[in-house]
């Protein structure tokens, strides 16, 4: 089903039908929660890393194979016998809150089906995309999977033994796609050599040393000196092996056989695989030709406002001088490291404060800010969020990135904090969590367009917030808005109009105020992942048309607070049922 026949589905569903009454409402209602929960349950077996991220102990002692035949023949199967069910369900009887349930699990299979179709396995490993750099943060001690008992170690253990068999199931991926010509650009994977030779050390050096150097005190002498001994001997005999066969296999084997040019188009079929990632990334029909129109013209109009911006705090010259102004004033960046992580952690504070004024409903989880580990921080983003459970068993985290300072500025702070934090992602995904009346598979998923977009959102509320005082955040704020307008044009220009990364560079910096080491790690990033940067504007155009409806719908009787609930309080829809649910609302005001 498109966008758009959903969309008027949905319209009819939420708008229009009345709520089924009495036995046949109860007993289709448990019918659909098994059927959900059912898949639900089955894919967290099949996938039990993301089982541990959502504080699911369960599988902890599993790594899936999830590059191999056998394991995506069996989600594909999965997926088909579950949307088999749920098309069984007529959701014009079920009441409103179940036909989003149906509407969502059903769009879900039907994606996932259509993405299957694409040979996305053989595209095993990116610089961004990295089982290796996640496998590493797992076995830090510092990510999900939990050091404090004697079993959470030899669970990671099992893991270990596990990553080898990943490991070699990604190369043999590569090498198939090396035969059928779908191969990752040459200057991703060198990114990826790169990441991989950082990760190998001796044992008392290795980010896998974490858990041993942080032992349980609870355990006995004895215990932790066994526990010590079979870490470094799998570190040795397992994971360092494995780590340098891929290392050196993507750079003796497969970097000559890599591609030169950086588009989807490039690849066989690319351009069909491109505009279907564009539709389920975005939940719209929009193709990539419309989206990079709509890119150019929010490029115009942002930098209009920056003008305005510029001539408040009376600089003389073009815009692009301005830019460079931003980008090479000292008194804009910190010197040290510490410094950046500390302003992040007052700001954390000061928002808090700042949030009841627009918003009503507020996220029981904590938060924290934290600096990027150092072995990805050269090709990390700026700022990136990792949520945490809902048992607050493990906090929200903000990272923040520390690398090349000169390329930080401190008037890009208030932004970025309240799109990774408070009130963006840290909001939005923690309060969907703690919806406990919601089938777990809408508590803890969501599609991009509605998670980057409220996101994007929350940054142009700064003002109403009481931040952006200073001209120079507020310019900060418009600068992020720039940059995602910005990738609009980028990412259709890479993938659906051969754009090369030298094309793209050139329009960051002639367009935005970016340093040159985020321009770069941003513009490989759009390589790496297509379509997932088009989800921010065309999320946060969405949301902000849906709030200026109702307020021109309500006038008086508009209340912010009122309406950040109804968009949050469903958790993260496909942007056609957001709407469809907003008319609703404003129809029943």
């Amino acid at each position: 089903m498109s966008p758009k026949s959903l969309a008027a589905c949905c319209l009819i569903w939420v708008c229009c039908l009345a709520p089924v009454q009495g036995a046949e409402s109860e007993s289709l209602s448990a019918e659909l929660a098994s059927i959900v929960e059912a898949y639900f349950e089955a894919s967290l077996e099949l996938n039990p890393l993301r089982a541990t991220f959502l504080g699911d102990s369960r599988y902890n002692d599993r790594l899936a194979n999830y590059l191999g035949a056998e394991h995506r023949g069996a989600s594909a199967a999965l997926d088909r016998d579950y949307l088999a069910r749920i098309e069984a369900i007529d959701p014009d009887r079920l009441n409103r809150q179940d036909r989003l349930t149906h509407g969502i699990f059903r769009l879900n299979l039907e994606n996932s089906r259509e993405i299957g179709e694409f040979p996305e396995h053989l595209l095993a490993i990116n610089q961004f995309y990295s089982f290796a750099n996640q496998f590493a943060q797992l076995g830090s001690g510092s990510s999900a999977h939990p050091f404090v008992s004697e079993k959470d170690y030899r669970d990671f253990l099992s893991r270990m033994a596990d990553f080898v068999v990943l490991s070699d199931q990604a190369i043999a991926n590569l090498r198939v796609g090396m035969d059928r010509g779908v191969v990752q650009p040459r200057v991703l994977m060198e990114r990826v050599v790169g990441q991989l030779a950082s990760l190998d050390r001796d044992f008392p050096d290795s980010v896998f040393h974490g858990p041993i150097g942080n032992l349980p005190e609870d355990l006995s002498p004895e215990l932790r000196q066994s526990l010590a001994e079979d870490y470094a001997r799998a570190w040795e005999e397992q994971l360092r092996p494995a780590y340098r066969k891929l290392r050196d296999f993507i750079r003796d084997d497969y970097l000559p056989r890599a591609r030169d040019s950086v588009g989807m188009s490039d690849l066989p079929g690319g351009m069909d695989w491109y505009a279907t990632l564009v539709r389920h990334t975005t939940t719209t029909d929009l193709t990539p030709e419309e989206i990079h129109r709509i890119g150019l013209d929010e490029v115009a109009s942002i930098q209009e406002e920056m003008r305005q911006v510029m001539a408040e705090v009376g600089f003389a010259g073009e815009l692009s001088e301005f830019f460079d102004y931003l980008k090479t004033e000292p008194d804009f960046y910190y010197d040290e490291p510490e410094q950046l992580i500390e302003g992040y952690r007052a700001m954390s504070d000061h928002v808090q404060g700042l949030v009841p004024a627009l918003f009503e409903s507020f996220p029981r989880s904590q938060f924290e800010v934290r600096a990027v580990e150092a072995y990805r921080e050269q090709s990390a983003a700026a700022g990136s969020y990792r949520s945490g459970t809902p048992d607050g068993a493990r906090p929200g985290i903000f990272f923040a990135n520390t690398y090349d300072l000169a390329s930080r500025p401190r008037w890009e702070m208030e932004s970025l904090f309240l799109h990774e934090a408070i009130p963006g992602h840290h909001y939005q995904i923690s309060l969907q969590q703690e919806l406990e009346d919601l089938p777990r598979f809408r508590r803890f998923g969501g599609n991009t367009a509605f998670v980057e977009g409220w996101a994007l959102y929350t940054e142009s509320i700064g003002r109403e917030l009481g931040l952006y005082t200073d001209p120079y955040q507020y310019f900060g704020m418009l600068n992020a808005e720039l940059w995602r307008a910005v990738r609009l044009v980028v990412d259709t220009g890479l993938h659906a109009k051969g754009w090369t990364r030298e094309d793209v560079l050139a329009y960051m910096f002639e367009n935005s105020a970016s340093g040159e080491a985020n321009a770069v790690s941003e513009a490989e990033r759009y390589i790496a992942i297509p379509s997932q940067a088009l989800a921010y504007k065309i999320g946060e155009l969405k949301i902000r048309e849906l709030r200026d409806r109702a307020e021109a719908a309500l006038g008086e009787d508009f209340d912010v607070r009122e309406f950040h609930t109804q968009v949050l309080m469903d958790g993260a829809l496909p942007l056609s049922l957001l709407e469809a649910k907003i008319d609703a609302w404003i129809e029943s005001r």
